[in-house]
């Protein structure tokens, strides 16, 4: 629930960060179809996203640290969180910038005595935000997300001094969004395609979910999530763009970099020589490195001369791959699940699996590197959580980028994932084989029993710390206060409406009795209904219940 104390506190940065994450997952494809500049290459709308998302995740590692006490973080402790979050997990041109943009607000931010930035704190973070960027990208270009900074900063700055934190944030809004539009006029190549700045447009989503962070009103939003400002596909197919992937260097070479000061003074150089696009963003010792180059290895190279590099990440623009790699396989399934023991199944099964921790959803370049590391022409992707589709969907794209193909099934749980593999074969064709796993899913109910960790409302009434509740599709619908009550209560209400087939996915502490119990409270009631049984080993929920 976004606050409304028209200001900036921990709290309103971390409201913020998932907002802004929200936005871009919204607008990711319709970003990534505008990018034109500096490389045609597509994906600026998922790289900013996978930057926020690796901000965003920084901001919750530093609340659930706060967890065991009262306290909540400070606001300088969180806004650095993020800004050390989004610089560790910069991807691209963009996605660095952007990276730059959030360390100079948070430098800032975090100088403030007290514990709530205000309008006028504010206001010097956004300027401090458009310079640092400026200054981080080794050749300015107007057009671009740098102008819309610029306007942002400026348009805050013309707020009258007994202005909020909210009214300067919608100020910084609506100055970014009108450069924005003007971003086709002022660089050629976005003339000519028809279209805005891509990280332009990124950064207002950015600046949108702000306003709806410190002011709890979000703006009116400019782009629906399907609709770029012009016909992109159309522009793009009949528009010749200069800046194709075959024309520029071979190579984007991104890392991480512990070195000093001056020796990024000289990395700046030397790879300035050898490239275009460099950005170098950080400081403190810890630096985030991005180049477009020829040679991939001299850029890397330099990296060692200066500091410690590491993730190391090249990419080759053209769609064909340098290094011969073994035939991949024709198909493969990816599936994120809540506990080892469901890992254990899902591989006995062929998939290849993503843990998810408690707390800790995997991040999209998880989810790559599971695509990547299934090793397969096709791949189909079963989140398994609801919470994961804007996670998935960005993982989905970047791995089609690579050659791959992807479908995605919306799995909201992990009994429907577990529905999904069951009716995988294959031997048919990838459209086939995904609406069969589609149908499954879909025809699975899911719910879990859970432990109330605190006091709140629920669908079903007031909980009280400790309760034991019973989700159904999603919605607390039934709390109690013991485990096997609750399952024959949540089995009752889900076959009320049919059923053929139960699944129950046990937690590491449910004994083997309650699954027997459990079964033959089926068995009993329920005609023709089976029941298998599952362990979900260590990290599960008490108990996962699925109807087919």
């Amino acid at each position: 629930m976004p606050q409304t104390a028209d200001d900036l506190d921990a709290v309103a940065v971390r409201t913020w960060c998932s907002l802004a994450l929200d936005a871009l997952g919204r607008e990711r494809e319709a970003i990534d179809a505008i990018n034109v500049y500096p490389v045609a290459d597509g994906d600026t709308g998922t790289n900013l996203y996978l930057t926020a998302e690796s901000a965003a995740a920084a901001v919750e590692a530093v609340f659930a640290a706060h967890e065991t006490g009262t306290s909540v973080p400070s606001t300088a402790d969180a806004v650095r969180a993020m800004a050390h979050g989004a610089l560790i997990g910069a991807r691209g041109n963009s996605g660095t910038i952007l990276a730059q943009l959030l360390r100079g607000m948070a430098g800032v931010l975090a100088e403030d005595p007290g514990d709530r930035a205000g309008a006028e704190r504010l206001r010097l973070a956004l300027s401090r935000a458009a310079a640092s960027a400026r200054e981080a990208v080794a050749h300015p270009v107007e057009g671009t997300v740098l102008t819309v900074a610029t306007a942002a900063a400026e348009a805050a700055g013309r707020t009258e001094a007994g202005a909020g934190a909210g009214a300067v944030a919608r100020a910084a809004y609506e100055g970014a969004r009108i450069a924005l539009e003007a971003t086709p006029g002022q660089l050629a190549v976005l003339g000519r395609a028809g279209v805005v700045d891509a990280g332009g447009r990124g950064l207002v989503a950015v600046l949108g979910a702000l306003v709806e962070a410190v002011s709890g009103r979000a703006p009116e939003r400019v782009y629906e999530d399907r609709d770029a400002p012009v016909p992109v596909a159309a522009a793009l197919g009949d528009c010749p763009v200069p800046e194709d992937p075959q024309d520029g260097p071979a190579f984007e070479v991104i890392y991480l970099l512990e070195a000093g000061d001056e020796a990024v003074e000289r990395l700046r150089a030397r790879l300035d020589a050898l490239g275009d696009s460099l950005v170098v963003v950080g400081g403190d010792g810890l630096w985030n490195v991005h180049v477009h180059v020829d040679d991939a290895g001299a850029a890397v190279e330099a990296g060692v001369e200066a500091g410690r590099p590491y993730r190391i990440r090249i990419t080759h623009f053209a769609a064909d791959r340098l290094h011969a790699r073994p035939e991949p396989a024709q198909r493969a399934v990816v599936v994120v699940v809540p506990g080892d023991g469901l890992g254990g199944l899902c591989a006995e099964a062929g998939a290849t699996t993503v843990l998810a921790r408690p707390g800790e959803p995997p991040a999209s370049g998880e989810l790559v590197d599971a695509i990547r590391r299934a090793h397969a022409r096709e791949v189909v992707l079963l989140p398994n959580d609801a919470d994961l589709r804007h996670t998935a969907a960005a993982a989905a794209e970047q791995a089609r980028a690579e050659g791959i193909r992807v479908a995605l099934i919306p799995t909201r749980a992990a009994v429907q994932g577990i529905a999904a593999l069951a009716v995988h074969e294959a031997d048919r064709s990838f459209d086939e084989d995904v609406v069969a796993m589609t149908a499954a899913a879909g025809a699975t109910r899911y719910a879990e029993l859970a432990v109330a960790e605190r006091q709140s409302w629920t669908m079903a009434g007031i909980c009280q710390t400790g309760d034991i509740l019973g989700l159904i599709d999603g919605d607390v619908a039934v709390i109690g206060q013991d485990v096997p009550t609750m399952a024959r209560s949540v089995l009752d209400r889900m076959l009320a409406a049919g059923g053929e087939l139960v699944t129950l996915v046990l937690g590491e502490d449910i004994p083997d009795a309650l699954a027997a119990t459990l079964e033959e409270h089926v068995r009993e009631g329920y005609l023709a209904v089976d029941t298998v049984v599952y362990r979900g080993g260590h990290q599960c929920a008490p108990l996962l219940i699925g109807v087919e």
